[in-house]
């Protein structure tokens, strides 16, 4: 067939639909107004159907027994579940031996009482128990015979896994699917199904063409058994997913999107079209929503302009969204506007925890999702009650395994008269649908997996997870102790808990602490003032200082730190609350200023605010709490009380890198301890640190109690730290000005001034081959270069087992390809400038030596004509950890394999890191629990991060600083670190010297 190349302009980011974070309640009264659905009926059609799940329960291999016996809920559930999410994917025997002994290690297995299954119970119970004995937990140690048993054990639990997987994917291709899929048809004549090819999204452009093919493959095979007569509804189909056909499908790269995917798409679109079978878009992450409505209407005005008569075009609803309800209306909009009927599949949703965990990370106002199980079901029976009168413009396909849901549908349908489909899940809810197909003749399409079977394993534990909650259908559908009543209890009436079943975001710290308010980029609403902001900042020029004012603030500071310091705790943390609100309220003047001055992305920005917030916040909590008097133990006739006290002048000295975070949290910290403080920020980044005073002087803060010196560290710096009346320091910076520091105030006569130091480190990451390698691309990219690569906690330095490193380095250099290089200020921008015309000379020096003794694995493309401080991420290979001489403080990776030779083991790679002598930050990848523990408890580190990316530490969450040439300690955001701005009093008075201990005498002899 001859395919049509069309162009599409990008749309321009309109307002489809109302904010994310809409309160839940008042998304779900709004759902309660729309019924008049008589459950009493809904649940004398369910009814029979449970009664007869529930006399013939499933066979042992099936689903819903594997969840009965081992419920999620437990230690033998999630063992098991971890090692079905990991062992196929393990090159190497020793590991495979590893991870599987650490996760059978963590359960105990034994024979549930009451199993529905006692054939399932005992022999699982009795052949874990023998696995876990033949197991060594330390494979490297292990005698002949019990490594020999071992690989037999593990040997048998691949193949274990791979018929699992066989119950949950149709086939390992399409040719294989089609075949099952006829012989399913033989039971059930009608039966249709919809072909998923498994994996994950792409992160290469390699991996988006493979998945392009893999579809136009599984399009091409399923038309030819297919009749282009007999229309998309009763015909095969394929989901397909677009963040497979392109790596940076999001909002951001939203030129791009149109560009490469709209096209890729299209042509699927062209071919499905040619055959009349149904192509539906799969849903995917709330940040992509709005995203994704621009991609339907885009190719629906393309669809109504070539192929007006197909009716197989759709995509997918997830009910558990709050803006479910408006999504279908403006699908049921985009239908009737092109004059397409289209199709909509309605399903729960897949990624519920995810998303409940990403905003409470951006601190948002309320979830995007309902909270609330029965909230969902709620909502899926409103969407689907619009779908139903939406026809003939929509033709619904109502995915679920809830028999509640299946009769509710089934009755709204029958009142409308409208065309409909159901669909479920190949290998769930089988049980059910056998009993619907016997009383209603209804259409069933069976959505179905396609791929081998390391590529379900991601699916798999999502099918797991959704299914295996405690709150699930399925998971209570085989517990004979639900009542079949509770089952099918109405979600309309459920009065007195229509709020949220989760603190809302920002409650996440509890009730002395809010969360700061952040922005969902991705949303319109929100990201427009922040970008307006920008494009309007002028960054104001702030003269430098010489020497001599130094004398004078230190001698104002000196004078104002008796009244600041009697100043009670109470009103000094009332300021910084106040501070913490107005910083919050002005987010978008202050994000104007770090995106023009300090050359970072929007999103850095905004992360940035938010954590100066945070250090308000919780070092004003944290003082209330440390900073009371405490009454001590002692003998009768005595009181003994200890103080904390400021310590008089403090100097802050903060870095370039995080002009507002870490310069606040120093302020703030000294100033809430009772010092006065003498603020010298970074010289590239004065204007940020200007407002951010000024907002500390408008919030209380005394003038003559916080001094701002902008000027060189040779002079103004070195004058503040050699001041006879600096009586301590506080700084953030190179490993080599903090040994400066030390050198000066050891030097000084007089007190011995305590210095608070965070350098950087040269920040290390292990990855096992137990890693999924699309999470280590995520990771790593995240880590070393966002930011520019300009972070303390930055990844350097990448170790990567020797069986997987080729392929994680092919997957991370192509991801590489995928960033953005440039101006800040856009939003499409991923890389911005390194900081100044200093910083590229050294990086570029580093980088042309790498270039002469190390082995390129890939370097980011740079726009044409792009001109100023900017570098290229880069990558490279190098032969030794030793070859990292030192920190490198921009977009650049090291990259060394480890499993064999010097460094066969892990506990000889963390002694190789620990060597280097810093101690800031590390990554861990693994699936292996012991490992990932056994490894922070010998690296000598400050932050060890495991199976997420090593940046971005939070307030209270993850105290951050290092150890050794990263830094003194204590760790900023942490609940000592404000305890060294403070000396210590104690105060005894001898309360019997008047005359006798009266207190003791009163109580009698």
């Amino acid at each position: 067939m001859a395919r049509t190349t069309l162009r599409f302009p990008a749309l321009p980011p309109k307002m489809r639909l109302a904010p994310p974070d809409r309160p839940e309640a008042e998304v779900v009264a709004g759902l309660k107004e729309r019924f008049g659905l008589r459950w009493d009926t809904v649940q004398a059609r369910a009814t029979p159907w449970v009664e007869a799940v529930r006399s013939r329960p499933a066979p042992f291999w099936a689903m819903e027994s594997l969840l009965k016996e081992y419920p999620l809920s437990s230690a033998e559930g999630l063992a098991l579940m971890r090692l079905a999410e990991a062992l196929l994917r393990v090159p190497d025997v020793e590991t495979a031996m590893a991870l599987t002994a650490d996760q059978l290690g963590r359960a105990s297995f034994d024979t549930s009482d009451g199993s529905a299954h006692p054939v399932l119970a005992g022999l699982s119970s009795s052949l874990i128990g023998l696995t876990k004995k033949l197991l060594p937990q330390d494979a490297a140690q292990a005698g002949l015979v019990q490594r020999l048993g071992a690989k037999t054990v593990v040997a048998a639990g691949v193949r274990a896994l791979q018929l699992l997987g066989r119950q949950f994917v149709l086939g390992r291709d399409i040719e294989e699917a089609l075949r099952e899929a006829n012989s399913q048809r033989k039971d059930v004549g009608s039966l249709r199904f919809s072909f998923d090819m498994l994996g994950e999204g792409a992160r290469t452009e390699e991996d988006a063409e493979r998945y392009l093919a893999s579809y136009r493959n599984a399009i091409a095979r399923i038309a030819q058994g297919v009749d282009p007569q007999a229309g998309p509804e009763v015909s095969d189909g394929i989901s397909i997913k677009l963040s497979a056909l392109f790596s940076r499908y999001e909002e951001s790269q939203r030129e791009r999107v149109f560009e490469v995917l709209l096209p890729r798409v299209w042509s699927l679109v062209e071919q499905a079209a040619a055959a009349n079978i149904n192509l539906t878009i799969d849903a995917e992450e709330s940040e992509r929503l709005e995203l994704s409505l621009d991609v339907l209407e885009a190719l629906a005005a393309q669809i109504a302009q070539h192929f007006p008569q197909w009716k197989g075009f759709g995509l997918a609803v997830q009910a558990y969204q709050t803006r479910a309800l408006d999504v279908v209306r403006e699908v049921g909009r985009i239908a009737q506007t092109y004059r397409l009927r289209l199709m909509v599949r309605l399903v729960k949703g897949a990624y519920w925890d995810g998303e409940i965990k990403r905003a409470q990370e951006l601190g948002l106002a309320h979830y995007p999702v309902f909270t609330r199980k029965h909230h969902t079901d709620l909502s899926y029976l409103a969407c689907a009650q619009a779908l139903l009168d939406l026809a003939p413009s929509i033709y619904p396909q109502f995915a679920t395994h809830n028999a509640g849901t299946i009769a509710a549908i089934v009755q709204m349908a029958r009142e409308r008269g409208a065309a409909f489909e159901m669909q479920r899940l190949h290998g769930m809810g089988e049980s059910v649908y056998r009993e619907v197909l016997k009383s209603e003749g209804i259409a069933l399409r069976v959505y179905a997996p396609v791929g081998e079977h390391r590529d379900l394993l991601a699916y798999l534990v999502r099918r797991l997870l959704e299914n295996g909650a405690n709150s699930s259908f399925v998971h209570q559908l085989a517990d004979p102790a639900v009542p079949i009543a509770t089952l099918l209890a109405s979600p309309l009436q459920r009065p007195g808990d229509e709020g949220p079943a989760l603190p809302l975001p920002p409650a996440l710290y509890g009730p002395l602490r809010p969360n700061s308010k952040g922005a969902d980029l991705a949303c319109l609403h929100h990201r427009l003032p922040l970008f307006e902001a920008a494009e309007r900042t002028q960054v104001p020029a702030i003269p430098m200082a010489e020497r001599a004012p130094v004398e004078e603030a230190m001698q104002a500071l000196h004078a104002a730190f008796p009244a600041w310091e009697s100043t009670p705790v109470a009103e000094r943390a009332a300021i910084l609350r106040r501070a913490a609100d107005a910083l919050e309220a002005r987010m978008p003047e202050f994000c104007g200023l770090l995106v023009r001055e300090g050359r970072k992305v929007m999103a850095d920005a905004v992360a940035e605010v938010r954590e100066a917030v945070d250090f308000c916040r919780y070092y004003a909590m944290q003082a209330e709490r440390l900073l009371v008097s405490e009454t001590l133990p002692g003998p009768t006739g005595e009181s003994n009380e200890l103080r904390m006290r400021g310590r008089g002048v403090f100097v802050c000295i903060s870095p370039w890198n995080f002009p507002l975070a870490i310069f606040a949290g120093q302020v703030v910290a000294a100033l809430v301890t009772g010092n006065t403080v003498a603020a010298k920020p970074a010289e590239q980044t004065p204007a940020v640190a200007q407002r951010m005073v000024e907002l500390l002087h408008e919030a209380g803060v005394p003038r003559d109690a916080l001094r701002l010196l902008h000027g060189l560290g040779e002079t103004v710096g070195a004058a503040l730290v050699a001041d006879p009346r600096c009586a301590g320091v506080c700084f953030t910076g190179s490993t080599q000005v903090a040994k400066i520091i030390q050198r000066t105030l050891a030097a000084k006569d007089g007190p011995i001034v305590p210095l608070i130091a965070e350098t950087g480190g040269l920040n290390a990451m292990i990855v096992d081959s137990t890693a999924l390698a699309e999470q280590v691309a995520d990771a790593v990219v995240q880590s070393a270069f966002r930011s520019t690569g300009q972070r303390c906690s930055a990844l350097r330095l990448l170790l990567v087992h020797e069986r997987i490193a080729d392929g994680v380095m092919k997957m991370i250099g192509g991801a590489m390809q995928e960033l953005v290089v440039g101006d800040p200020v856009r939003w499409a921008t991923d890389v911005g400038p390194v900081i100044d015309a200093e910083a590229h000379a050294n990086l570029v020096r580093h980088v042309q030596r790498l270039e002469r003794e190390a082995r390129l694995i890939a370097r980011t493309p740079m726009p044409a004509g792009l001109a100023g401080d900017y570098i290229a991420p880069v990558a490279f290979e190098l032969a030794r950890i030793e070859d990292l001489r030192e920190e490198i403080f921009g977009p650049v990776l090291h990259v060394v394999r480890w499993g064999s030779g010097e460094l066969a083991s892990i506990d000889a790679v963390v002694d190789r890191i620990n060597a280097l002598g810093y101690g800031l930050t590390l990554g861990v990848q693994t699936r292996i629990d012991g490992r990932a523990h056994q490894i922070a408890h010998r690296a000598r580190v400050g932050n060890v991060y495991v199976n997420r990316n090593m940046i971005g530490a939070v307030v209270g969450v993850q105290p951050f600083g290092g150890e050794g040439m990263s830094g003194t300690g204590p760790k900023a955001g942490g609940p000592h670190y404000l305890l060294r701005f403070c000396g210590e009093q104690t105060l005894t008075i001898n309360t019997a010297a008047a005359g006798g201990n009266a207190t003791l005498l009163a109580g009698g002899h």
